[in-house]
């Protein structure tokens, strides 16, 4: 128990000192006028309140992710909660930060626009792709789930329940952003953090003892923990997804202070509520043993809807099927959302001649149907997929802070190392995993270190190039 309530203090000094370092570094200026006042258009760029768009921009970077992904890495044992707060602190908060921050700064522009700014074109075609991707597989993968529960609890098939979201989705991707999302998002947003804190209080006054510090890998299968779990725990760690999510508050923030808040306090509080769900997970069914059992028999799902309806009876039942229903929709129809906006960013030329309404509708079309047809296939075998592809694009997004704040002069360390440890991350996995070329596992070791040695030789040449840039600079500043 000392290690999980220690390890909730050490989430919350981290925002209160380390986010002010990191907004120092960036660098606010609250004279600067934001996108939702010099681009304002009444359907994404809309002025509202830090509070909402912190409430907002958590339901949209949240949904399942920490409580899923959270509970599948509690398989691992306490290990899970060393990589919650390093990787929250110093990795997840930072990227979402600069991808909301950079977005702001550079007229409410989608990530891939970001990347190509500062890591060239062609990465940018790739990233484009990769992106769009991750979309539709995050919000194919969030409507299945809740289809699946729907036509349990109801007379409704799953085709019909998976129809009713889908109608939804386009409602909410079409309309103004502060219709639905604007004005109901932000209790469904709170009710995510009164879910987690119930069952933090009620896991804290139960029987049940919380297993404290140990690096020892617990998994009952003996998966390794490099580089598997930081894929199994990304919502609530660092999660490339959120980058794609940053920029539909970023055209809403008043005012440029507002960003600390919004975007590394919203990955704060999504590193608790996974930090609260890894414990009940790891704690309720004894061991990892009794929680493989209980993967086996309900999944994801049911571990969830086990633990809280035992620790808080009806109202964790209410709660558990608001969660598994409400929340992922709630993801899924921003994933579409985003998708809407990169392709208009991506093809702004086929849409400048058409009008407002009609771009949207016809931009939101293309994402919305291959995403409706992945989500009538297995859940399981989507989300393999979407581990990937998140900690993929987190990667990328990292390397684009750090090369913008290598290009301006400023401390590049704070994103550089993380972006360094993912490159390892992915490199690793990618060689590795059953959904990737399925190699030795000490041979992926060795061709990860090896990419990133390579990636990291390529990160020092442009130190080494930026400075004598500076160095030519102001030799000729003086001539």
């Amino acid at each position: 128990m000392l290690t999980f309530l220690l390890a909730i203090i050490l989430l919350v000094v981290g925002y209160i000192f380390y986010s002010k370092f990191v907004e120092k570094v960036f660098g606010i200026n609250d004279k600067n006028e934001t996108p939702a006042y010099t681009k304002n258009d009444n359907m994404d760029y809309v002025p509202m309140s830090w509070w909402k768009g912190s409430l907002i921009q958590l339901l949209n970077i949240a949904g399942l992710g920490p409580i899923f992904g959270a509970v599948t890495g509690a398989l691992y044992g306490p290990v899970a909660f060393i990589w919650i707060v390093i990787g929250c602190i110093f990795a997840g908060a930072v990227h979402d930060y600069f991808s909301g921050m950079l977005s702001l700064r550079h007229k409410g522009a989608q990530f891939p626009t970001l990347v190509g700014r500062y890591l060239g074109k062609t990465m940018q075609s790739a990233i484009n792709i990769v992106s769009i991707v991750l979309m539709i597989l995050v919000a194919a993968a969030f409507t299945a789930g809740p289809a699946q529960l729907i036509a349990e609890l109801t007379p409704l098939t799953f085709l019909t329940a998976i129809i009713i979201i889908f109608a939804y989705f386009l409602l909410a991707a079409v309309l103004p952003v502060n219709r639905i999302i604007g004005k109901v998002y932000p209790v469904f947003g709170g009710i995510l953090i009164f879910m987690a804190v119930s069952i933090a209080i009620a896991l804290l006054f139960s029987e049940h003892q919380i297993p404290n510090l140990t690096v020892s890998n617990l998994h009952p299968q003996d998966l390794p923990i490099w580089p598997l779990l930081m894929v199994t725990i990304s919502c609530g760690a660092i999660s490339g997804f959120h980058s794609t999510q940053s920029p539909i508050i970023a055209r809403t923030l008043k005012k440029e202070s507002d960003g600390r808040k919004v975007f590394y306090g919203a990955m704060i509080a999504e590193g608790i509520i996974a930090m609260i769900w890894a414990a009940a997970a790891m704690t309720f069914f004894g061991n990892t043993g009794g929680l493989q059992e209980a993967f086996a028999a309900g999944g994801p799902a049911g571990i969830v809807n086990e633990i809280s309806t035992s620790l808080l009876g009806t109202l964790g039942g209410i709660l558990a099927i608001l969660g598994v229903i409400i929340l992922p929709i709630t993801t899924g129809d921003t994933a579409l959302r985003s998708s809407r906006m990169m392709l208009t960013e991506l093809f702004s030329s086929l849409f400048k001649n058409l009008s407002g309404k009609w771009k949207v509708v016809l931009a939101t079309i293309p994402v919305t149907i291959p995403c409706f047809l992945l989500s009538t296939i297995d859940y399981t075998f989507l989300w393999r997929y979407v581990g990937f592809t998140n900690q993929t694009v987190a990667t990328i997004m990292l390397w684009t802070a750090t090369m913008y704040l290598l290009t301006n002069n400023k401390l590049h360390w704070i994103t550089g190392i993380p972006a360094l440890f993912m490159t390892g991350m992915v490199s690793t996995y990618v060689f590795y995993a059953p959904e990737g070329l399925n190699m030795d596992y000490y041979v992926s070791l060795v061709i990860g270190a090896v990419i990133t040695v390579f990636v990291c030789i390529w990160y020092i040449r442009k130190i080494v190039s930026n400075r004598k840039n500076r160095s030519q600079d102001s030799y000729t500043s003086a001539a």
